[in-house]
């Protein structure tokens, strides 16, 4: 195989799964999981084709595309490509995804190039990527930018600083054994609450949010994308209102999944200050996803991550008892959430790295 050899196309969005032109999207799904599967022996963090389908399909607050790289007609590597819809975006979000027995062919080369030049034709001025890496030490273990956290190099690292990628942050893949006892939790939110005190009350639902939640719920949301550690990744302020929210809840569950929201809510002015997402697919056996935690500065020390957290945890094994383990991600540097992490049991299982360049 040669570059010349190669036809890369756009991915086709299709209008349903099973869709006769929705070949390739279910192809995209099932290599997601196999690089995943691969690169750290995890396929179940990647959701598969229906759980992305519809977040392609609604192009209005995150813009996704494509390309496909065929060796005749073997498909062997697929580039995407994510922009966030706000005015002062910057980034095009990337993910390469070329299987093991393709690697150093030149089609990790080609895709990454063109996902350089699609960048720029979106008047996007930065690329961001993010490799997986196993939890072990190898000969040459590499470090960011922040001086969080190092990863064992592998070939995809290798590439991406070869092309001028920026190394900028560490984050741990941490997992939690649903099956394990749950006196841990118990004890660790017992003892939360009574140190956040009578000013702050516990709240929980399942997606959709209430309507009387929402406004208060887009306004925690926003701060994922402010208060979050990040390094020096370029991430925009993202925009949201009630509406958004429920653009995300419609997108989450379009196929199936379920999720679960505990959020803290602040009562003397009932702002909800603290948030934490699970997600699982319409396979409730399948590995439940953290998806967002959060507790605003303005009350931080006063236990509301642990009670978000260990309240959501609880409450998902009574009603989704068949899911064996919760997956998380966190940066390195952000020590307090991932001290209640370990407390409460969770374990490392993989890390991923953060990549960065200006274009």
């Amino acid at each position: 195989m040669t570059t010349t050899t190669l036809t890369i196309d756009p991915l086709i969005v299709p209008d349903a799964l099973d869709a006769a032109d929705g070949a390739d999207f279910r192809a995209y799904g099932q290599l997601n999981r196999q690089i995943c599967d691969e690169m750290v022996g995890l396929p179940d963090i990647a959701p598969d084709a229906a759980q992305l389908l519809a977040s392609w399909q609604d192009s209005t607050d995150t813009l996704q595309t494509g390309f496909v790289a065929r060796h005749g007609d073997e498909i062997v590597g697929m580039i995407t490509l994510a922009y966030a819809q706000e005015a002062d975006a910057k980034a095009a979000e990337a993910d390469l995804l070329v299987p093991e027995k393709h690697w150093g062919l030149g089609v990790e080369d080609a895709l990454l190039t063109l996902a350089e030049s699609e960048a720029r034709a979106h008047g996007r001025s930065l690329v961001q990527i993010w490799t997986l890496h196993r939890p072990i030490e190898s000969e040459r273990m590499i470090s960011p930018r922040t001086g969080w956290g190092r990863i064992p190099a592998i070939p995809l690292s290798d590439a991406l600083e070869a092309r001028g990628y920026d190394f900028e942050q560490v984050e741990r893949n941490s997992e939690l054994d649903l099956r394990s006892d749950p006196a841990a939790l118990r004890a660790a939110l017992e003892s939360a609450q009574a140190a956040a005190g009578d000013d702050y009350r516990v709240l929980r639902w399942m997606a959709p949010t209430p309507p009387e939640y929402r406004h208060g719920y887009a306004a925690i949301l926003v701060r994922l994308s402010t208060d979050a550690p990040s390094g020096e990744m370029d991430f925009v302020a993202e925009e949201w209102d009630a509406e958004r929210v429920v653009r995300r809840e419609r997108r989450l569950t379009g196929a199936g999944q379920a999720l679960s929201i505990v959020a803290v809510q602040h009562t003397p002015s009932g702002d909800i200050v603290a948030y934490n997402e699970l997600l699982v697919g319409a396979d409730r056996t399948g590995v439940t996803h953290q998806l967002g935690t959060l507790v605003s500065r303005e009350h931080r020390g006063h236990r509301l991550g642990t009670v978000v957290k260990c309240a959501n945890l609880l409450h998902w094994r009574e009603i989704m008892p068949l899911s064996p383990a919760v997956s998380t991600f966190n940066a390195e540097e952000n020590r307090p959430m991932l001290s209640i992490n370990e407390a409460i049991g969770f374990v490392p299982v993989s890390y991923a790295g953060a990549w960065q360049k200006r274009i």
